[in-house]
């Protein structure tokens, strides 16, 4: 099937796009900042090489999962568990990318590699203020490069920069670092509310998995809270 046509902007529009959408970013990236030093303190404390965290951080570039898989390394690290508890956490992504399928392949894909919550989300949120206004196309790929690109160097940067002086600093969220997390979270989430019913599945998921947290072992709190998620949508639109 051929991929539908997508205007290419001239090197100016793109430039400007670029740095509109590095610049838009910035709050963002101060929230992920303290959120990357935690990460790569706590890697750190669990044996991990700087070397292997950067290759982590670099290559996966999530951080849920990655959190994830730190908390769960161990030594020997139980491989298979923190492959699948990845991958699951990471699912997200399937949705998160299929909102990009109209473009095409040869421009996506490349930029699918740095796709993460925020940037995903501020992309979304220009390009339904784009549609509103009458801009075509809506989306902009070129401002979705400049949100994308700065927020991987950053975690990048942060997460090697946590590595290198956590083992000094010891504990750090006793300094509330890890609150940096849900409060990027809850600020993405309130530029996207559409109402208390599309919150419904996430409220769903996030009361099954704290429970699941708090009295079963390992990571299980991580399928129940997808699974959970998963059914109170499908039970919602069998209602609907």
């Amino acid at each position: 099937m051929a991929q539908p046509s997508y205007p290419s902007p001239s090197q100016s529009q793109y430039y400007h796009e670029f740095l509109r959408g590095a610049t838009t970013v910035i709050p963002v990236m101060i929230g992920v900042l303290p959120f990357g030093l935690l990460l790569g303190a706590q890697a750190a404390q669990k044996g991990l090489s700087v070397g292997l965290l950067s290759l982590m951080t670099g290559l996966n570039f999530a951080g849920g999962s990655e959190f994830a898989a730190v908390a769960l390394w161990s030594s020997p690290p139980h491989l298979i568990t923190i492959v699948l508890v990845s991958m699951l956490v990471n699912s997200r992504h399937l949705v998160m990318g299929a909102y990009l399928s109209h473009l095409p392949r040869r421009k996506v894909l490349p930029d699918l590699f740095f796709m993460c919550d925020e940037s995903w989300a501020l992309a979304m949120a220009d390009a339904t203020r784009r549609r509103a206004a009458g801009q075509d196309p809506a989306f902009s790929l070129s401002f979705y490069c400049g949100l994308a690109v700065m927020l991987w160097t950053v975690w990048l940067a942060s997460t090697t920069v946590g590595a290198l002086i956590g083992p000094a600093l010891g504990d750090i969220s006793r300094w509330g670092f890890d609150m940096a997390f849900p409060a990027v979270f809850f600020v993405l989430l309130k530029g996207m509310w559409k109402g208390m019913r599309c919150a419904i599945p996430w409220l769903v998921s996030l009361l099954c998995a704290s429970l699941a947290y708090h009295y079963l072992p390992g990571a299980a709190y991580v399928p129940i809270g997808a699974i959970t998620g998963i059914i109170a949508i499908v039970l919602m639109g069998a209602k609907a």
